[in-house]
């Protein structure tokens, strides 16, 4: 903060200044973009009849000028520097009405006006819509010569798109010498700042302008009309896909933390992340727990795992550091098998290459839940660099407060303890991997090579780009793994992500298999030919015949929101037997509480080894228990104004029908979900780890899939 720099904020204008925008008032969120780079001492808030009012509502760390008559933003400015005698420096000044400048725009005002060693330097924007602001009059080199007031502006004039927009920076001394000199206008004798800006120009003192290129910015708020568009204008910017980046926000999504590598995903944040976590431990006094880190292949997770474990060194916190790239279930495994205070992975699972991230575990190794992702987002996000205490690592290490570990055999040995080893072995399966260039080779080429299966990998080597692709075992993804099968005749095609802990499969024809139709499987192998009794749970995006299926078997199925944390919930609550998602996240009772892509492949093998049975033959099999539901989705990139705009248009729609279809009820708990007759449904959901909006359906023939599917593309639409 500058001790050259006062700001003045005018707000003697209506009452509505005090009403609320998002979290803030309006005049709060103008003050803020003060307070950056003032301190509140140096803030100036002129007031008028309502001066009660606005001190009542933001305390007294301000300073507040009243302005008993209204005689224009010009004699505020006057009233406010009369206070000010003997400061020699500039002023930011700005308008309690004009709440929506970005931070950055304030700053690039202030260091243009340093760096152009300007009298005044006002904020300008080019919109296309005609809004009444004084208009910018440059001569032909493109330097300012006058600013045109709306009210006075000629029809050319208003052609003029560049606008003056109510920021302005301004040398003290000038400014005060021109305050002086000011006289009222003859339109409606109020004394006007920009006729000050005028006194500059004329009297050839430098005055430079800085562009904004967001027209949202220029919002004023002068009435209920202006208020509901600044509320959408706040919400949008909230969703902006790269906001967190440019605030350098750490931000938990359904799976954890995400960012782009080198934006927010950078070695500052992962270190004031690890404080946060420290902090928590330290003061629940679980240091002596300790810590597992883990990490994948993915650029800077080996990097960023080491950077952890020296900070909570510096916090007096051991940690185990694993020593080569591992499966996201086997840190999970790892750090209940210690009971650790926390197990950390560094890992962005099936996201784009240029992502990485972090989830977090509990010691029984669940992943954290909303309220407590919330607590540490915050700590996180409030640390300063200077905070975070780290020990370096060779210190650390020769010290022993970190040392290196490896939970392969364990991790190994307990998935083989779950699966029917010598059944597999007595199938002699031939079954191909596709671990997809993640972390899922070595381990659960271990345990099929133990069980005496003929297995082949392919994409197995370290590659941080995945083949230019996402890690995420889709069909479009695994061709390669569906033609090799059908060349080569292999019994089962097996598929993780990145980090391991989703699957996905190809039967013997080469034919790709739902994530539903897999959980469907597995769920009735475990009821009926393992003998496990207890129900099922899935999210909201999978599919209702697991429904049909645990009813036919006199069980039950529960449904959750979207996220595997609340698929453990559920399952410990209920002691079910499979917990599942569509997205390829599974696991059972018994097993880890975090969803394990490797015991699921040895689980698929085991299946086909004890019932003798192909993936197509079980599937009919199935079936016939719980008839067809068809499914259709699709994913669409979204905007900031779409995570705003469609919530809204969905509660405005008529709620009774899909088309000619009842609606049974509808379920606002994760997105919009539509129910309907015989298992059908409808559901549009913003994705909680990537900027995509999720339609699905499913539905009793593919046509009537596709057609829910059209129903809900109409809310998409501008």
């Amino acid at each position: 903060m500058s001790e050259t720099l006062k700001a003045i904020v005018l707000a003697a204008g209506d009452s509505i200044l005090l009403q609320p925008l998002g979290e803030r008032s309006i005049l709060e969120c103008v003050i803020l973009n003060a307070l950056e780079n003032v301190p509140p001492e140096d803030i100036y808030i002129v007031v008028g009849s309502h001066n009660d009012d606005v001190r009542a509502h933001l305390g007294e760390r301000y300073r507040y000028v009243v302005q008993e008559n209204p005689l224009g933003t010009g004699d505020a400015v006057r009233h406010a520097v009369s206070l000010l005698a003997g400061f020699h420096g500039d002023l930011l000044i700005l308008y309690g009405d004009t709440p929506l400048f970005r931070p950055g725009s304030i700053r690039g005002l202030l260091n243009r006006h340093t760096l152009r060693k300007a009298h005044a330097t006002l904020l300008t924007a080019v919109v296309d819509r005609p809004l009444p602001y004084g208009r910018i009059i440059r001569d032909a080199a493109g330097s300012i010569i006058d600013i045109i007031e709306d009210t006075e502006a000629t029809p050319q004039v208003r052609a003029i798109r560049e606008l003056n927009v109510g920021a302005y920076v301004v040398d003290s001394g000038m400014i005060s010498a021109a305050l002086a000199r000011l006289s009222p206008s003859p339109v409606d004798g109020e004394f006007r700042f920009t006729d000050c800006v005028h006194e500059l120009i004329r009297s050839g003192l430098r005055v430079e302008s800085y562009q904004i290129y967001d027209p949202d910015e220029v919002q004023g708020i002068n009435n209920a009309e202006d208020l509901a568009r600044a509320e959408f204008i706040l919400q949008k910017r909230l969703y902006r896909p790269r906001r967190q980046e440019e605030q350098n926000l750490v931000t938990f999504g359904t799976g954890g933390w995400r960012a782009i590598i080198g934006e927010g995903f950078t070695m500052h944040n992962v270190r004031r992340l690890c404080q946060a976590l420290a902090n928590e431990i330290t003061r629940q006094g679980q240091e002596k727990r300790g810590v597992i880190v883990g990490y994948d292949r993915r650029f800077l997770s080996r990097q960023a795992a080491e950077a952890a474990v020296e900070v909570f060194a510096g916090n007096n916190i051991a940690s185990v550091l694993l020593t080569e790239p591992a499966p996201t279930p086997l840190i999970t495994y790892a750090t209940a098998r210690r009971g650790s205070a926390y197990g950390l992975a560094f890992t962005a699972s099936h996201n784009p290459p240029e992502w990485n991230g972090l989830k977090v575990f509990h010691g029984d190794g669940s992943l954290l839940l909303d309220h407590e992702t919330r607590q540490i987002e915050a700590e996180t996000n409030a640390l300063a660099p200077e905070r975070v205490i780290k020990l370096e690592l060779d210190l650390a290490l020769d010290a022993g407060i970190v040392e290196r570990g490896d939970f392969t055999n364990e991790y190994v040995d307990a998935v083989e303890a779950l699966i029917d080893l010598e059944a597999i072995r007595n199938a002699e399966l031939k079954v191909i991997v596709d671990p997809m260039y993640g972390v899922g080779q070595l381990t659960l080429g271990t345990v099929l090579t133990e069980a005496r299966c003929r297995v082949t990998f392919i994409h197995e080597r370290h590659n941080p780009l995945f083949g230019g692709r996402s890690p995420a075992p889709n069909p479009e993804a695994l061709r390669l793994l569906s033609s090799t099968m059908r060349d080569d005749g292999y019994d089962l095609g097996l598929a993780m992500d990145g980090d391991a802990d989703r699957i996905a499969i190809v039967d013997e024809r080469g034919e790709y298999v739902s994530v539903d139709d897999l959980l469907l499987l597995l769920y009735w192998y475990l009821h009926e030919v393992r003998g496990s009794r207890g129900g099922v749970v899935r999210n909201l995006a999978t599919t209702h015949l697991l429904d049909r299926l645990a009813h036919r078997l006199g069980e039950e199925c529960y449904e959750v929101p979207v996220g595997f944390k609340h698929i453990v919930a559920a399952m410990v609550g209920h002691d079910a037997v499979l917990g599942g998602e569509s997205s390829g996240g599974l696991t059972i009772r018994g097993h880890i509480l975090g969803k394990d892509g490797i015991f699921a492949c040895a689980l698929v093998v085991e299946m086909l080894a004890k019932t003798g049975q192909k993936i197509s033959q079980l599937l009919e099999r199935v079936y016939a228990l719980t008839g067809r539901l068809y499914q259709a989705e699709e994913s669409i990139p979204a905007t900031p104004e779409m995570r705003v705009a469609i919530p809204r248009r969905l509660r405005e729609a008529p709620s009774d029908r899909i088309a000619s279809y009842p609606v049974l009820k509808i379920s606002h708990a994760d997105g919009t979900k539509l129910y309907l007759e015989n298992d059908n449904w409808a559901l549009l959901r913003f994705s909680g780890t990537e900027p995509v909006l999720r339609l699905a359906v499913e539905a009793d023939s593919p046509e009537k899939a596709a057609e829910l599917l059209g129903w809900l593309r109409q809310f998409v639409k501008a």
